[in-house]
Formats: structure tokens, sequence, C-alpha cells
């Protein structure tokens, strides 16, 4: 039986997470005569995820259309490791899935499909479970997985739950690395945003060198936490996982080799910070970049999503490198030391590198005065790193 064909969109969005999502917010902003469709295969937008961003990471525009998809702002937040504590003087911001699928979902109005499984794609076409095809100028891909066989993958992976307490927790800002718990399974800290006075959420959160995740441990090790902090638990309100990637290498035209001529965005295209694996900053530029095409054909807008991957990798080569000296240069359990490093430096150094934006003046400092790793393990990883160039390391 031949496909049903049934409407006809400007672009379909196959995936509703965080880059999708942003992208279709972005073009109902600015170009709402634009008929966008989100294709999402689970019951809402963003899953049940916390999104969080430093406040330079964005620009004073980004924040202007971002602001109404933001639940909590802080001035500062904190960081503890054993024999250093630091209150950085940056503004941190998070997001939720649940005001995410809010905002977004009241914009696109009908034109969201949940609860709706995408069984192939190309670039000007979707056909679904039941064998309807819904077509548009052009489909981007955004279903969110980064291909481990393109990559050379490490990861940041976390178990978090969202609490609710029987008195103040007394934090007046976020936690953003506690570093000063049992280092484990490679570096591991705790990270503590505070939601209101008497309700956190709390992520048991490693960086490792496998993706597997155990919750029942997680949730001891959450519970030991918060008695060690002397707050008493009423009740766990939700919980919420995952595992972000963490790059060392690789060949980045491979994520774009299976299937040809089709936009990507997000995780898919590579579109992630290297060191935190957080893409809320790219995807918003990516959202920026699309808003502004005034031509939003197939080809267009491949062109488009894969310059902006390959910039990316192209400017992350010292993010990669930092990587290998994080991963491949020192004991798992001395992992913290490299951290507890880097937040020894100025905030302007801080706030440019989760921004992906370092001068050359950063990465020497960086690299600069008590190596946190073994000397002899440093110039291995540095000289490997010069001879493979931008594929990086195994």
């Amino acid at each position: 039986m031949a496909n049903r064909v049934q409407h006809s969109f400007d672009l379909i969005l196959v995936g509703g997470g965080l880059a999708n999502s942003l992208i279709a917010y972005r073009l109902k902003l600015a170009r709402p005569a634009l008929r966008v469709l989100v294709i999402e295969r689970e019951a809402r937008l963003g899953g049940n995820h916390t999104w969080s961003f430093h406040a330079t990471d964005l620009t004073p525009a980004q924040h202007d259309w971002v602001a109404p998809l933001v639940v909590h702002r802080w001035p500062h937040y904190d960081v503890r490791f054993p024999g250093h504590e630091r209150r950085v003087g940056i503004g941190y911001l998070s997001i939720t899935s649940e005001r995410l699928a809010n905002v977004v979902g009241s914009a696109l109005g009908g034109d969201l499909l949940v609860n709706c499984n995408a069984a192939k794609l190309d670039a000007t076409w979707v056909e679904l479970a039941d064998a309807e095809r819904r077509v548009a100028a052009a489909v981007v891909d955004g279903r969110g997985n980064v291909r481990t066989d393109a990559l050379v993958l490490r990861f940041q992976k976390f178990f978090g739950q969202e609490l609710l307490l029987g008195g103040s927790h007394g934090l007046s800002g976020p936690v953003v690395m506690d570093a000063c718990v049992d280092q484990q399974d490679g570096y591991r800290f705790v990270y503590v945003l505070p939601f209101a006075s008497d309700r956190v959420l709390v992520e048991d959160t490693f960086y490792s060198d496998a993706p597997q995740i155990d919750s029942d441990s997680a949730r001891l090790r959450i519970a030991a936490y918060a008695a060690a902090r002397g707050w008493g638990i009423l009740k766990v309100v939700r919980e919420e996982s995952g595992v972000l990637p963490i790059t060392l290498g690789g060949d980045p035209e491979a994520l774009w080799s299976d299937a040809p001529g089709v936009p990507r965005a997000g995780l898919r295209a590579g579109l992630f910070h290297p060191t935190t694996g957080y893409s809320l900053a790219d995807a918003v530029r990516l959202a920026d970049r699309l808003a502004a095409l005034a031509d939003l054909s197939a080809r267009s807008v491949y062109t488009a999503t894969r310059d902006a991957s390959r910039r990316q990798w192209q400017r992350q080569g010292f993010f990669r490198m930092l990587n290998r000296m994080l991963f491949l240069a020192g004991r798992p359990t001395e992992r913290y030391r490299v951290l507890r490093h880097f937040y020894g430096m100025h905030e302007a150094l801080i706030a440019r590198f989760y921004a992906g934006d370092l001068r050359w003046h950063d990465k020497v400092r960086l690299l600069c005065g008590a190596p946190p790793v073994p000397v002899a393990e440093a110039m291995r990883v540095m000289a490997e790193s010069a001879a493979t160039g931008a594929r990086g390391a195994a």
C-alpha cells in the first residue's frame, strides 16, 4: 500500500528534546507565520530533565528570548573540594522539562505530535509508525543520541532526586560540585540545586569511563549525603538521570555519514560542550542560526547544521586534550585534583571555559603551575595529542 501523504510544513523537527524544542520556540517567536511540526515519541516535550547554564553562556539577546523557559536563577554558586572551597560569582540558571513542555507546547499548539514514533525519515519527509507520511521543506533529526562508533567518549553520568525536606537546607545558591565525598567510579561529586528553602535537587554525579548507572546505589548515597548535611527527607518528589558525552577524540565526519543530507541538531549533531556534555548554549545558538535563515530548504538547513557541527569540532581541540589528561593521565580517584586546579582560576576564565570561548592566555594558565596529574603521564598525553591532532586518542 502506498504511503498516505498528509500536510505540508516549513520545518519538521523529529525529537522533542531540548535542541529541537528551542528551535521550534525560536522560530515561533521570530517567524510566527512558519508552519513548524515537532514529533516526539514520549508523552511530552523535554522528558524529565533539568538543564542548567551559566549566565555568561548566552548573549543578552539570547537571554531575552530564553527567559520564559527559566524557572530558577541564582547570582552565584559554590564548589567544594578537599582542601578548597569557593563561591563563584557567576549567575546560574535552570530550565525544567515541565516549563519547557508548557511554554513550547503552547507556542506550537496543534503542530505537536506526542506519543508518536518516527519510523523513517529523510531530508524532506517523515514516515510515522502507522505509515502516514508528513512532508516539509526540511526535516531536522534531533533524537538525541551520539554515535559512539564515531567519537571516542567518556561520560558524565548522574542520578538525581528532588527532595522535600523537613526544614531549611540553609543554602543560598547551588553547589555545582561537592567533591568532598568518597571517590569511586572515576571522579565523583554531588550537585545540588536549591529550588526552595525546603526543596533541593541532589544529583550523584560521576566523570566515568563507563555509562552505566546503578540507581539503587545512587539512592543510598543521596540519602547518606542528605543525612550528613542534617537534612531530614519528607518526600522524594521525583527522580531523574542522564548520561552526557565527554569527547576525547574521534571522526566528526562520521557523525553525518549514516544519513547524508539530513539536518541534525543537539547531541546528534555533536553540538555540546566537550568537557561537560551540556548542550543548552549550543542549542540556543543553533536556534538563532536557523531562525535567521532566509531559505529553510533541506539543503540550506543541512548546510547550516553541519557547518555549526564542523566549527564546533574545530574550536574544541584544546578541550579534548584536557579531557584526555583528565581521563588518561592519572588515577581515576585522583581526577578531582584536575577540577580543583581549574576552580583555582579567576572567574573570567571560568566563564569563558563554560562558554567554550577560551583565549590563548587562558589555555596557558590552565596548563601552567603545579600539574594536577603525574608529569610523565601528562607529557605522554600531550605528545599523543600532538601526534593525533583533531582525531584524538582512543
